[in-house]
Parts: C-alpha cells; structure tokens; sequence
C-alpha cells in the first residue's frame, strides 16, 4: 500500500516538473521573439532610410550656399585605380603595411554632395524659362575651378547677350566653394545646372587623383625613385618627371565633362543642337548666341564638313570690316581652343579616340587633342573661326601665368572698350566665308613637342574609365 502511495506522489510530482518546464520554454521563446522583432535585415534599411533623410537635408543646405556641411550622407564610392608600380608578391605584402592616407570626415562629406548633386541634375530656374528654352537650343558648359571673380565677369558678360534666357548654362565644377556657389546662384536669366567632376584633388587630397604622400617627387630621378620605392615609381614623363596633381586635374576635367555632358545629363539624352566650351575665365560678347546661329547656317549651306565652330582667336582684330566674316581653316590648339561648339556628330568621333587620347602624354587638354587630329580622329579638324572675335580671354593669372596678383575689373574695362567702339559691328544680318581652305588644304597640324605630365599609368586608366562610370 505504502509503495502504492509512494509511486503516485512520484508520478504526479514528475508531471508537475514536466509542466513548469514546459511553462518555462515557451515563455523564454516568446521573449525571444518579442526582443528580435527587427532582425538585422529590417533594421539596416530602416536605417539607411535615416540617413537618407539627414543626407537630403544636408544637401538643401549646402545649395543654399551654406559654408559649413552639416550632416553628411553615405560617401560616393571610390574610383578604382590599378596600383601604379607592380612588384613582387614579396613587396606587395610590404606596401600593404604601409598605412594609408586618412580621410577626415568633411572629405567623406563633399563626396557624399558631390554624388549626389550628378545623381539629382537639378535644374534651377527650368520652369521660368520653360517656354523661353526650345529643344535642341544652344547648351553653353563652363569648366570652373577656382577664380570667382572672374566667373562674376563671365556672368556679367552673359548676363548681356541678347536670346541668353533660350540657352542652358552647365557650371562643371571641380572645386567645391560657398563663394563659387554664390556666383551661381545669382544666374536668375537662364536655366542652370551645376556637376562636379567626382575625382578632383578637393575630394582626394592624400591619395590618387591627388596628392597621395606615397607617390615620387617630381624631380627625382627613375633610378633614385625606384629605390625610395615611390608607388608610381616606374611611370614617370617622356621628359622623367613625375605627376603633379594640380597639372593633372585640368585634362581630366575636361574630358570627363564632355562625356558626362553629352551621355550623363539626362536633360540633353537626344540633344541634336550645339554644345558650346568656354571656361571661367573667359568674357563672351553681346551677340555671340546670335553669331553661332549664323555660323551654324552656313555651316550646314556652304562648310558640312567643319568639325568645330569658334567663336574667335585670342588676337584682338579690330571689328571694322570683320564683323560679318569667318574663315574656314585647320583646326590648331593654340588659335581656337576658346569658345569651340561642337555637335553631338564630332562629340561621337572623339570620343572614340578615348585611348589615345588618354595615353597622349601632355597634360593639355588642348594639345592632346592637336595629337588626336593627326592620329586618331577619321580626318583632322576644320574649324570656322570668326575673324572677329566675340569670346575673349580676360584671365591674367591661372595655370599657366605667374603673376603676382590677377587684375580681373581692368581686364573687363579693356574688353568693354573693344566691344562699346565697335557696337555698330555687331549682330551682322548675314556671314561671309573670307578664306577658306583649299579642298586638298594642307592636313592637319601635329604638335610640335610633347609638354609630358600625363605618363603616370594611374592617369591613363582613371582617364579611359570615365566612359564606363555612373
């Protein structure tokens, strides 16, 4: 009986644990569930929303001219540069100790801006010209760097042509400034859009493109170079030079933009008119939109095969009896590099010499192009240029001038009195082709000289990318 009694508790105690232990589990099970309610896989979107959000109004900052980012978004990727010198796997693992340059958070910033403004291609002022601006009308690009005060004379200059509210003006950056943004945003006669030239020395400071503290200094020589063990020590220039960033950027610029114009901006997808290429520097005359219409006429009566129109040379040739002239000529870096408008046909033709032009080493744009006429592009160019000039070139100090101090108001005042004597001359009803050259011209024009600069490997690789980029 007793065993009876014994066996009963037993069971009903065993019963009993079986149950709280049952209690016990699902309760912890459903705790669990509570606490994971946003796995890992939610919650990494929810977040990239968050910064999404503070990203955007960061960037309304900024374009309302703020001096200071204040909240940055999720950096542009990158470029993807091969390493210039290729070592053994021995050295390869000897450099990869070798720390690389930091990277401080207002750089990740302008690259988180920059990504997104050629992202977005906003247009200001697109519905207040909207009826003003027909399709295929001119699209003027200006490559900008740093001079403000000379791009508030261009503005200026702008500002006065007559048609200008039909024009779209392209600002390419390749320096980020309040005091450039400034300049922009006081544009209220035409539509504007602003890009940036994503790999610029701002953006890279201490690594390629720019400035990295790994690279040879320009001078050393190949021998001394390699063993210093510099990272581009096996490229240096047909004259044995080194890269120099702030030489470099300028080409590189320039050829990102005319691709990034002509295939990136989603405004000009089938864009079939002109596209006009001045710089900041540059001061444009009251009718120049006016001439380019008339040149574009004869253009397509009398000249179908010019490559490129000009809207004049840096020689100040008096307006009296010129006005209404051009001349059709060879193409040369050193006469018609201001003011060339190009159509989408000639665009297609160079951008198929991209290789050759990027390996070209002179780190002119200009020139690399004189070497593309010659051994590359289909025929060499011909240019009609107008005898009378209606860009002029108002930068007394930049890249390649040395003075002390730049003078743009007494470069402008120079340039207004050329134009106020000869403002009857202006706005010709028709053109005439003075000279032109013979049907079995002369050929093109080779450079005389390589001005070297451009023989880093890195260079040519980054340059030869942008066609496959965003």
């Amino acid at each position: 009986m007793r065993f009876r009694i014994y066996k009963r508790k037993v069971v009903i105690l065993t019963l009993v644990v079986v149950i709280c232990g049952l209690a016990f589990w699902s309760s912890g099970r459903q705790k669990k569930n509570d606490s994971g309610a946003f796995p890992k896989e939610v919650e990494t979107p929810r977040r990239s929303s968050s910064i999404s959000s503070s990203s955007s109004s960061s960037i309304n900052n900024h374009i309302q001219v703020q001096a200071t980012p204040a909240v940055s978004r999720a950096p542009a990727p990158p470029p993807v540069i091969i390493q210039a010198n290729v070592t053994h796997p021995e050295k390869v693992k000897d450099k990869e100790k070798i720390p690389k340059p930091d990277v401080d958070n207002t750089t990740l910033v302008y690259r988180g801006i920059v990504f997104q403004l050629n992202f977005d291609q906003t247009i200001r002022n697109e519905e207040k010209f909207k009826t003003a601006r027909q399709k295929d009308d001119l699209v003027v690009v200006v490559q900008v760097h740093n001079r403000p005060d000379y791009l508030k004379l261009l503005v200026d200059s702008l500002r006065k042509a007559r048609g200008v509210e039909s024009i779209l003006l392209i600002f390419s950056h390749d320096y980020w400034s309040p005091e450039i943004n400034k300049v922009v945003a006081s544009v209220d006669f035409c539509q504007v859009l602003q890009i940036f030239f994503p790999f610029s020395i701002q953006l890279y400071p201490q690594e390629f493109p720019g400035n990295d503290p790994r690279d040879c200094p320009r001078d050393i020589s190949k021998k001394d170079a390699l063993k210093l063990g510099c990272i581009n020590a096996e490229y240096p220039d047909s004259f044995g030079h080194y890269r120099e960033a702030k030489f470099s950027q300028t080409k590189h610029h320039w050829w990102w933009k005319l691709h990034f114009v002509w295939d990136r901006v989603r405004a000009l997808k089938d864009h079939k008119g002109l596209v006009l290429l001045i710089e900041e520097d540059h001061f444009l005359s009251p009718d120049f939109i006016h001439l380019l219409k008339l040149m574009s006429a004869l253009k397509r009566e009398q000249c179908t095969d010019c490559d490129i129109l000009s809207l004049g040379s840096y020689s100040h040739i008096g307006y009296s009896s010129k006005a209404n002239k051009v001349e059709v000529k060879a193409w040369k870096s050193t006469e018609h590099n201001m003011g060339m408008a190009l159509s989408r046909e000639t665009y297609q033709k160079l951008i198929q010499c991209t290789d050759t032009f990027c390996t070209y080493d002179d780190y002119n744009w200009d020139w690399s192009l004189q070497h593309l006429t010659v051994s590359c592009l289909p025929s060499y160019w011909k240019v009609m240029v107008s005898e009378a000039p209606r860009i002029f070139h108002a930068g007394d100090c930049g890249m390649h001038h040395k003075k002390a101090s730049c003078m743009p108001l007494s470069q402008k005042t120079k340039i207004e009195n050329i134009l106020q004597s000869s403002g009857n001359q202006l706005f010709p009803k028709n053109l005439l082709i003075a000279k032109r050259l013979p049907a079995n011209g002369a050929g093109g024009v080779a450079p005389h000289v390589k001005n070297g600069g451009w023989g880093d490997i890195r260079d040519h690789e980054l340059c030869k990318s942008y066609v496959r980029l965003q």
